[in-house]
């Protein structure tokens, strides 16, 4: 598990991809601090790590990554337990707000290069 600042390539998520789900890796973003954790077996876990690292619950959001399909509009599939949030009005397991979806869009697209 790693948490991810200033940038990852499509090659490294392939290769924890490989070693972990086959074809994703499970990433948690906060969208407000501009950071991405990588490379668990849970968001959850993921979830854990960023708010250890100063994070609010509220920022963060669970996501799956293709690394396959990088540059594709199924690159990144919001899909997660932790997004399941009746007090922000999400809930889904996805993020059922379109801003907060792009914010998550931009971010990785800034992060994965």
């Amino acid at each position: 598990m790693k948490i991810i600042n200033d940038g990852i390539t499509p090659n490294e998520l392939q290769e924890m991809s490989s070693k972990m789900f086959g074809n994703l890796v499970k990433a948690v973003i906060d969208i407000e601090k501009k950071i991405m954790a990588v490379d668990a077996e849970l968001h959850a876990d993921e979830e854990a790590l960023l708010i250890d690292n100063g994070s609010k619950q509220k920022d963060l959001w669970g996501i799956n990554l293709y690394p396959e399909l990088f540059g594709t509009d199924d690159f990144i599939e919001f899909d997660s337990m932790i997004n399941i949030r009746p007090s922000q009005d999400n809930r889904s397991r996805s993020v059922d707000d379109p801003s907060i979806r792009e914010r998550i869009v931009k971010l990785v697209n800034e992060m994965v290069k």
